[in-house]
């Protein structure tokens, strides 16, 4: 794995622009940055990256099934009690899932450590899957990269066959976002051109112009009634929005299935360190309210004492406190020997559970720290996209690099 500077394409921007890729740039600084990019090894791409998300995600598969089964975990998940059936009956029923986005700390020798898995509403989709894929053809044709180069991304083509696994012939899908927000915007685009691909109906509709019919049903803003709905908006406040109530009764099939209320919420990583312990792709992880002071020299809660004692030099060496529910790196922090040395800032989800971490520092390449989303279409890998940022904390500003293959 190695960073490489490599000239820009001319007239990027102007194309961008074009595609309706209008946030390259934010808040006054490079969103997709190609000054640079990523090279890997095709062995560092199976090996280390494509092989091990696909095993993690089957462990988390194998968590969602054990946690719908267990009323005390549902609990410390924080899925309201009220919604326990419908969550668990989504996982039951079999209803089938659509992508999701796995961030790994990797620095090219491995094993690859898994942060967090937005296995609800990933963004960052049509820049790994299109943006990042014309990058990779336009410096091939220019000679920038070799013509034995390749890219890890058969993302979109994944998509396309999934949405025909996973629907109807025919079936009329709405695909809702913020539609205020350009990346959201841009994210359910990426999937709707797969689905259309795939034959179906796809339609846009702003989240905020959702409503209920006399009936129960929900319907757009032209009083479609919504069949099946693939929703940029997160489990965890779904179902504590005021229209939650309606959520079984509506009869609306929901892409992502409520069961991944479980898969995209941080508290999954203690569940699959306790089920998985000293897998070489995880790392110690545990629910704060367990920890009481042990990582100040304290004993832990008895039921992880076993646990905390095995990992308890490695998390006190370093470890992140992380919010169950966030997005882009709200409230996290970073402790290396006891004391706080990164956090964003944002305390917009810290009122949420807490779980503890231990810590895989990212790697630095000429003071940046790259985050690697390996994308998990159904149950297998089917490409990645880079975030790197100078700061240790991956947050929404940080710039999006290309990758290729090379050797």
């Amino acid at each position: 794995m190695e960073k490489r500077t490599l000239p820009e394409r001319p007239n990027w921007r102007a194309e961008a622009e074009e595609l309706g890729f209008t946030f390259a740039d934010m808040g006054g600084e490079p969103y997709w940055d190609e000054t640079s990019a990523y090279a890997f090894t095709l062995r560092q791409i199976e090996e280390d990256l494509e092989d091990p998300a696909a095993e993690l995600h089957a462990m988390c598969r194998e968590a969602v099934d054990r946690i719908t089964r267990d009323e005390e975990l549902m609990q410390r998940m924080d899925i309201p009690r009220t919604h326990w059936d419908f969550v668990a009956a989504s996982w039951s029923r079999g209803e089938p899932e659509l992508y999701g986005r796995m961030d790994l700390s990797y620095d090219g020798k491995g094993p690859a450590k898994l942060l967090e898995y937005n296995a609800d509403t990933p963004t960052s989709l049509y820049e790994s899957a299109s943006f990042q894929w014309l990058w990779f053809e336009q410096q091939q044709a220019a000679g920038v990269l070799g013509a034995d180069c390749d890219q890890f991304n058969g993302l979109h083509e994944a998509l396309v066959d999934r949405f025909g696994q996973i629907c109807t012939p025919a079936e009329e899908v709405h695909f809702a976002a913020d539609a205020q927000n350009p990346e959201d915007y841009a994210t359910v685009e990426a999937l709707a051109w797969a689905a259309r691909e795939a034959g179906l109906g796809a339609h846009f509709t702003d989240l905020a112009q959702i409503g209920l019919t006399e009936e129960g049903q929900f319907a757009d803003d032209q009083s479609r009634v919504i069949g099946t709905l693939f929703k940029l908006y997160p489990w965890e406040d779904m179902l504590r929005d005021e229209f939650a109530a309606h959520l079984q009764s509506s009869g609306t099939r929901f892409i992502e299935p409520p069961w991944k209320a479980l898969l995209s919420n941080k508290a999954i990583l203690p569940v699959l360190w306790q089920m998985f312990p000293d897998h070489p792709n995880l790392l110690p992880a545990f629910f704060h309210a367990d920890m009481q002071d042990a990582l100040s020299g304290g004993s832990p809660a008895p039921a992880i004492a076993d646990a905390f004692a095995a990992a308890g030099d490695m998390l006190r060496a370093g470890h992140v406190t992380k919010p169950i529910f966030s997005r882009e790196g709200a409230g996290v922090t970073i402790y290396e020997n006891g004391a706080a040395v990164a956090e964003t800032g944002d305390a917009s989800y810290s009122h949420h559970p807490m779980i503890v971490q231990a810590l895989a520092a990212l790697p630095d390449f000429q003071g940046f720290h790259p985050v690697i989303g390996a994308w998990i279409v159904g149950e297998t890998c089917a490409g990645i996209g880079l975030r790197e940022d100078r700061a240790r904390i991956t947050h929404n500003l940080s710039r999006f690099k290309p990758h290729f293959i090379e050797g």
